[in-house]
């Protein structure tokens, strides 16, 4: 019998309260985790638009490194591992709340986790073998970073991404019945604004509207005592 290989760690399995809520809001501490990111603004439903363009580099990126195990440049700390879901923080030009009606006034983050052993000499290396299969690619927008986004409200969306406000109002009505208040647009540890943040667990391409999986999060805080009383 050959050799067994050994099982793709995957996070949304070791995560679970992270990738796959209920469909009842719930209060979670997300932890300091590292990304690749690229910023954006547009419509994401255009073909060729920017949101496509960012979506393919960060994909072409994170596989890159999830196959690096099995070339000469292996990373020190590599393990076997699924790539991680796309991930999008999002808000509007004047920061109102956030609406996905208008969407070509969107702005956004686009973002995959990475595992811990993503340093900036393995991300250096990656966009350097990405340029190299496929010249021409400008890997020039994309960052490296960790995140830290702390106390939020989330649940797990069905359906279209049209019909997200229903969601949205669910998870902000809980969390303020609980005694939470936004910290949208407040900075985290690392000086990234929290946004309103998606987790998608489907590829809208490749599956009906209605059966569309993701997962909503809604930074916040609680109120202080002072707040309270004065609430």
């Amino acid at each position: 019998m050959g050799k067994r290989m050994p099982e793709k760690m995957d996070y949304k399995k070791i995560s679970k309260e992270l990738y796959l809520p209920g469909r009842n809001p719930e209060i979670v501490n997300v932890p300091r985790m590292r990304f690749l990111m690229v910023n954006g603004q547009g419509d994401p439903n255009r073909e060729d638009g920017e949101f496509a363009r960012a979506t393919t580099l960060l994909y072409g990126l994170s596989y890159t490194i999830s196959m690096s195990g099995k070339g000469k440049q292996q990373p020190d700390g590599y393990f076997p591992y699924v790539v991680p879901p796309l991930e999008g923080l999002w808000w509007t030009p004047d920061d109102t709340p956030f609406d996905g009606k208008d969407k070509g006034e969107l702005i956004w983050t686009l973002m995959i986790r990475q595992p811990e052993f993503v340093t900036e000499e393995v991300f250096r290396w990656a966009t350097g073998e990405l340029e190299r299969k496929k010249p021409g690619t400008d890997v020039s927008g994309v960052l490296l970073r960790d995140y830290t986004e702390g106390w939020c409200v989330q649940m797990m969306h069905l359906g279209s991404y049209d019909t997200e406000d229903a969601t949205v109002e669910v998870i902000d009505t809980f969390a303020q019945a609980q005694g939470w208040i936004s910290a949208i647009s407040l900075e985290s540890p690392e000086g990234i604004l929290r946004r309103h943040h998606e987790v998608y667990l489907n590829d809208p391409r490749k599956t009906s509207p209605e059966k569309l999986k993701t997962v909503l999060r809604h930074p916040i805080e609680m109120l202080s005592e002072e707040e309270k009383n004065h609430g």
